[in-house]
């Protein structure tokens, strides 16, 4: 199966959203959320408008979304989940660091960045093996 890679960014006033391996599939919006909902959009009528045959290779076949945020984009849409305490005793990042990054006065360095999320995906795996 062929995997849509969606890529979610901030800038000053808005959400963007594009796939990272398929041309012309693009989104914005107000929220990350409308970024996704509008690219998926995107990406429907983009399969729709086309014939089978002159689709991309991609598309042609069956395939998943997999979404890539930066770090600003990832706490803007998680906020509602993970609160700033809650992802401080996840990844370590203190509450005061991730505010900056989640309204953009700060950039993550690349180390930063991976530290977190590493931190997430051992969260994720973590909850994996909970069964109730």
């Amino acid at each position: 199966m062929e995997k849509i890679i969606i890529i979610i960014g901030a800038s000053s006033d808005h959400f963007g959203a594009y796939a990272e391996n398929c041309d012309g599939i693009f989104g914005g919006g107000n929220t990350v959320a409308e970024a996704k909902e509008n690219a998926l959009e995107g990406l429907r009528l983009f399969v729709e408008s086309r014939d089978k045959k002159d689709l991309p290779a991609i598309l042609q076949g069956e395939y998943e979304i997999e979404y890539k945020y930066d770090v600003q984009s990832f706490l803007n849409y998680y906020n509602r989940i993970f609160t700033n305490v809650a992802l401080e005793r996840i990844t370590g990042v203190n509450q005061k660091l991730l505010h900056h990054y989640a309204t953009g006065l700060k950039k993550p360095r690349e180390r930063q960045r991976k530290r977190i999320e590493t931190a997430l995906h051992s969260f994720g795996k973590e909850l994996l093996t909970v069964n109730l």
